[in-house]
């Protein structure tokens, strides 16, 4: 019970401090890998990335559910992904409650406006570790995942592409994943 306790408290603290969304949970989620590598690896997280970004649901809550599962099995997975979640709806329903009074707060205002860059920090380190865990798993580089990855970032930045669902384009470097065995 001690590792299900332990769980939650980690995910309820990424839960906490990851503002921004599922991709801003991905340097918390690769710490947690790395400090608890019987929970899930980096390597896993990776695959959930690619999964998550492929299918519905954010990520930190599928790592949750996943993670939450191997250690506690049903109870484990529902425990972990309430963890996570619930700092969100703690701070959700403090901020309604009280917004509408101050939502012309200049503090406030300021607040909002000094959280966007560290929400960008967030992504852009999010970024950072899915690309270093895809393109030097091992710490070896992999050509055919980096190729494919400028090949989807070019054909992406076409003019007569642009107008394309980025659920397109995510279908495609899958299958191509796939295809290649990356």
């Amino acid at each position: 019970m001690s590792d299900i306790l332990l769980l939650c408290w980690e995910f309820f603290k990424i839960g906490l401090f990851a503002i921004g969304g599922g991709m801003a949970t991905i340097p918390f989620l690769a710490k947690v890998a790395q400090s608890h590598p019987e929970w899930y690896t980096l390597e896993m997280l990776a695959d959930m990335v690619a999964v998550s970004e492929s299918t519905p649901g954010p990520i930190g809550v599928n790592m949750a559910t996943y993670a939450g599962f191997l250690v506690g099995g049903v109870l484990g997975a529902v425990l972990a992904t309430l963890a996570l979640v619930l700092p969100s709806f703690i701070l959700a329903s403090l901020v309604a409650s009280g917004l509408s009074r101050y939502k012309e707060n200049s503090h406030v205002l300021s607040a909002f406006n000094g959280i966007r860059p560290a929400v960008t920090g967030l992504i852009g380190a999010a970024f950072y570790a899915v690309f270093k865990i895809a393109v030097f798993p091992d710490g070896a580089l992999n050509i055919l995942s980096l190729a494919l990855f400028f090949l989807v970032l070019l054909v992406s930045m076409l003019k007569k592409t642009q107008k394309l669902h980025v659920a397109l384009y995510i279908a495609l470097a899958a299958l191509m994943g796939i295809a290649l065995k990356l």
